[in-house]
């Protein structure tokens, strides 16, 4: 099910309204799991290294993630979508 503009302007909304950091943390555990939360975090850490000129290969061996998961940031970049 993807989540339409609506959803994410929600959680968006929601994630900005809080007033540190510390309770940011505290919102995304709540709401992600452990995995979720590794997924993201390597997900930035694709889109960083892909920037820095890091071979996939080398990204997905040092993140251990699949090929598709770098070559999925590699697209979000060519396609001008930084994060």
């Amino acid at each position: 099910m993807a989540a339409n503009l609506n959803d994410i302007s929600s959680l968006v909304n929601h994630l900005l309204a809080q007033k540190s950091l510390k309770n940011m943390e505290k919102v995304l555990r709540q709401l992600l799991t452990s995995s979720e939360l590794t997924e993201v975090k390597n997900r930035l850490q694709i889109i960083e290294m892909l920037e820095q000129g890091m071979p996939q290969r080398q990204i997905a061996d040092k993140l251990g993630v699949g090929i598709a998961t770098v070559t999925r940031g590699s697209t979000i970049l060519k396609q001008g979508k930084r994060l």
